[in-house]
């Protein structure tokens, strides 16, 4: 399959990540509704959690790299006006696990692990790595 040519005539880079969060033997949601945000919150709070983000890099000659990235990630216990306060922000739609570490939730992390822009959604180190790897400069 030919890449298309982006920008100036030349193939470029692509890169592709998603993450997940886990909660024990569980995969929780990109929260979509109220109801599935307010359970994914409750579920974390107070407990740690992994964040597993895999990201893909595929060069202008088709080779392919990808790496998952895990961090683990601590939730205080959180109250009932922390929950509410939170959805009521609309931070957490779409979101894995219900939570976006990089805006309001930031004050419920008591405990991180591993990569925080993997956390985010997109492991920079790693994914300088793998440009890296396949020859970009």
């Amino acid at each position: 399959m030919a890449l298309e040519k982006l920008g100036r005539g030349e193939a470029g880079f692509v890169i592709a990540a998603d993450t997940v969060v886990a909660a024990g033997r569980r995969i929780l949601p990109k929260a979509e509704t109220e109801a599935q945000a307010r359970t994914c919150l409750e579920l974390l709070s107070g407990r740690r959690h992994k964040v597993f983000t895999g990201v893909a890099v595929r060069a202008p000659d088709g080779r392919v790299a990808s790496r998952v990235v895990a961090s683990a990630v601590g939730f205080a216990r959180l109250d009932e006006a922390q929950i509410r306060d939170y959805l009521n922000s609309g931070e957490w739609h779409g979101k894995a696990g219900g939570y976006a570490i990089q805006g309001r939730a930031a004050a419920f992390i008591d405990f991180i692990s591993g990569s925080y822009s993997g956390v985010v959604g997109l492991p920079l180190h790693e994914t300088a790595s793998l440009l890296r790897g396949l020859g970009h400069k």
